[in-house]
């Protein structure tokens, strides 16, 4: 197909884990470097559907900056930046609010999550967010957008939005119809304390992840008492339905290994699950160990960060700023 337009973006809820490195940051890293036109945003408007902390969400903008670029995002290949330095994103989203329909909406199963049974001090924020999701995407007239299943609805919006707008301004090509790229697998972590829950920074239980700001020390002490069962060590996929545990080591080994998970179950068979751990152990340290360094050392270097921010927002708002004018045009502004 060529040259991918690609546009992701993460929210900064600070502490990133190793299931957004999996599931997500890996990728980003591979597409990068596969030669794709890459943005990758961190998404602070998102963030403000629910009440923030102003200092810690500063913190955590710049702390998810340093994550991208410790992780192997380069500032001189992709546009790094964060959405609310980019005034297009915000007038999109209101132009898109516009054509975007109430029943579209009323169908997305994520505003019911969050939202939960109080949903009527929900802000009007949490509801319409897919709307500005949509707007961070056709902005940039991204071809692809790597999303998790999660968010597969949420891009079925932003196709459904640029197809009516499309129409209903007699411009059949001026939003491009956006495709999803699904990890296949491995998309989704689990918590290393329930194998049926993501893994997530707001699980209480701080064993339940591993953080990429980690020491060595804590990421073997973590995979130590990650929890198993006492059945032997599978043999084949099919008996790994039952143990979601177990599935979810041997998908973290595999990930970072690269590997099928048959290849992973080959490689074990007839050993212990303490055999294991010390080997998925040794490969998290080898893999995150350098990633949580150089966090480390990056957030130290404050105007570095700042700097790579500032010269993604120049880029993405020549590019945005250019769309938005079109917009205004259509409009009749």
């Amino acid at each position: 197909m060529g040259v991918k337009k690609i546009f992701s973006g993460v929210q900064p809820t600070g502490n990133l884990h190793l299931g957004n490195y999996i599931g997500a940051i890996k990728n980003f890293v591979d597409l990068q470097n596969e030669n794709n036109d890459c943005i990758f945003c961190v998404v602070d408007l998102h963030a403000v559907t629910v009440k923030q902390d102003p200092k810690i969400l500063k913190k955590n903008i710049r702390e998810t900056a340093a994550t991208f670029l410790a992780c192997g995002i380069n500032p001189k290949k992709s546009i790094i930046f964060n959405q609310s330095s980019v005034p297009a994103h915000s007038e999109l989203s209101w132009y898109l609010s516009c054509v975007a329909r109430m029943g579209w909406l009323n169908r997305m199963t994520q505003f019911k999550e969050k939202a939960g049974k109080d949903r009527e001090k929900a802000s009007v924020g949490l509801y319409i967010y897919p709307v500005l999701m949509a707007a961070d995407i056709l902005l940039y007239d991204a071809t692809h957008v790597p999303v998790g299943e999660d968010q597969k609805q949420h891009l079925e919006l932003a196709r459904d939005i640029s197809k009516k707008f499309n129409t209903d301004f007699e411009a059949p090509d001026f939003f491009k119809i956006p495709e999803p790229l699904i990890q296949k697998s491995f998309a989704r972590i689990m918590s290393l304390k329930d194998g049926t829950k993501k893994m997530s920074k707001s699980d209480p239980s701080d064993l339940s992840r591993i953080n990429l700001t980690d020491t060595d020390s804590e990421m073997v002490n973590k995979i130590k008492k990650a929890k198993t069962d006492t059945n032997l060590f599978p043999t084949d996929t099919y008996s790994l339905k039952s143990r979601p545990e177990i599935e979810n080591l041997i998908g973290i080994y595999s990930s970072l290994k690269e590997k099928k998970i048959e290849d992973s179950l080959n490689d074990f068979k007839d050993q212990n699950f303490s055999f294991f751990k010390e080997e998925l152990s040794d490969l998290i340290v080898e893999k995150i160990s350098p990633i949580s360094k150089e966090i480390k050392k990056i957030k130290e270097e404050k105007g570095y960060i700042d700097q790579v921010l500032r010269d993604g927002s120049d880029k993405a708002n020549e590019i945005s700023s250019k769309k938005i004018r079109d917009i205004k045009k259509k409009f009749g502004f």
